[in-house]
């Protein structure tokens, strides 16, 4: 018999909260969810973006209970799954990061380089309160998904002190379903291997039913403009050898197109989020979410459309492969769910309580799937889920000029995570020196330097 489930979502005020409420509603029966909490501590958001995502769920599935929580205890309390989606120090210190990075005439995305290491400095502390709470009230057996950023340093900092964490992302899912309606099969039918860390991820050994279809994948007409390969010159194939780029892979590889590129903008993307987030804020706050829930939707998409149209396309030049428009709230609705980063969640408890076995990409321990890594480094790899147990697919002949990046970046967030639980500036100096986005031992002191006056106040003192 299927568990009665709780799940909760820690930020669940975000933003996004609306996709993940119909996510799990789709989902609740199949994966035994009975109840969904959301949980911020943002009064404000989560009484417009978690109401808005309140009444998603009971349109779609009237049985699934849905609670809006300001306190973590009361919301994790007998929890069996948890999804952290959290953004510690909001838009503001989003604006801040990039504001310290574009200084030293550097990349400044949010995620990688010496962003991602200022996100991690207040996203890592806060975890660890979230999951000590857990620990004491959620379930014994509990699942954490982690989905908060740099996903693969908080998974990474989480999974060393013990915490029952995987880590989610939306992006290597969204290219596979890209390369399947590239094919025009069902995705279910379309298979691949994946491999790398969080935002850094290669495809290869792609399969049409079992069989091998390699060479109809790289060689498809539709590669660069259906998928998310469209930032990238057909070329780079050449220096992959034939694999297939994970999108972040782009900072890497055209760090100063992309510096140059957003040079150019009127508005940075933390400057845009933060504009955009403002005025639906506004917006939304001017009526009445739960009593006028078509004109909410349709605020709600004008808005977060800008958002997602404009995704990579200041920084490469390049647009979307798909462009969105406002639905009604009944095409919302009634419109196939895309998933997201929630939908990994669910596929992975949907798998667990059928005992039906599934691969999906995931965020977890090593252990001897790349022979180069230890065996306790967080990777992000195509995962089989059979018998209650993720198995990491082994990797075998990753070519050099891959693996040369992935130890390289590896070993930054091996130093960042001991250097932000440790709260130790030399080590944190080490890390960014290593990190492939900063590179420079005067400039990363200077970072460390900025970062601490920043976010100094998050975990123990700095030494």
């Amino acid at each position: 018999m299927i568990r009665q489930a709780k799940l909760c979502v820690v930020g669940g005020g975000g933003v996004r909260t609306p996709f993940v409420a119909k996510t799990v509603a789709t989902n609740a029966a199949k994966a035994g969810i009975k109840q969904l909490v959301l949980q911020d501590n943002d009064e404000f958001k989560l009484n417009k973006y978690g109401i808005l995502a309140k009444e998603i769920a009971r349109r779609i599935d009237p049985d699934l209970q849905v609670i809006l929580e300001t306190s973590p205890e009361i919301a994790l309390k007998d929890c069996d799954y948890i999804i952290s989606s959290i953004r510690v120090g909001g838009d503001v210190s989003r604006k801040t990061d990039q504001q310290i990075v574009e200084k030293y005439n550097l990349l400044a995305q949010e995620t990688t380089g010496a962003c991602g290491f200022a996100m991690a400095m207040r996203s890592i502390p806060t975890l660890i309160e979230y999951c000590e709470i857990a620990k004491k009230v959620s379930k014994p057996d509990h699942i954490i998904f982690n989905f908060t950023n740099p996903a693969g340093l908080v998974t990474q900092a989480l999974n060393r002190l013990g915490f029952p964490v995987y880590g989610i992302c939306d992006s290597p899912t969204e290219l596979i379903k890209q390369l399947a309606a590239m094919l025009d099969v069902e995705e279910m039918r379309f298979g691949c291997n994946s491999f790398g860390l969080n935002h850094l991820t290669w495809f290869n050994q792609f399969t049409i039913d079992g069989k091998p279809v390699d060479d109809t994948v790289v060689n498809h007409p539709e590669l660069f403009n259906k998928t998310e390969m469209r930032i990238f010159d057909q070329d780079i194939l050449t220096i992959s050898d034939n694999h297939l780029l994970n999108e972040y892979l782009y900072f890497y590889y055209y760090s100063q197109k992309t510096m140059r590129l957003s040079n150019k903008s009127d508005l940075s993307r933390a400057e845009l989020i933060e504009k955009v987030n403002e005025k639906m804020n506004l917006e939304l706050d001017a009526i009445n979410v739960s009593e006028d829930f078509d004109t909410a939707i349709r605020i709600y998409f004008d808005n977060y459309n800008v958002r997602e149209n404009s995704y990579l396309q200041n920084e490469s030049g390049v647009p979307r492969v798909k462009t969105y428009t406002t639905p009604t709230a009944a095409e919302f609705i009634q419109k196939k769910d895309e998933g997201g980063y929630s939908g990994v969640a669910l596929r992975f408890i949907t798998a667990l309580v059928s005992d039906h076995e599934t691969n999906m990409v995931l965020s977890v321990p090593n252990n001897g799937a790349i022979a180069e890594l230890e065996n306790d480094d967080v990777i992000e790899v195509m995962c089989k889920i059979a018998g209650g147990k993720v198995i990491p697919n082994i990797q075998s002949e990753i070519p050099t000029s891959i693996m040369n990046l992935i130890q390289t970046v590896k070993e930054y967030e091996r130093l960042a995570v001991q250097a932000i639980l440790e709260s130790n500036t030399n080590l944190a100096i080490k890390a960014l020196t290593i990190n492939p986005l900063v590179a420079n031992h005067d400039i990363a002191k200077s970072l460390v330097e900025e970062f601490i006056s920043a976010y100094g106040s998050y975990g123990s003192e700095w030494r």
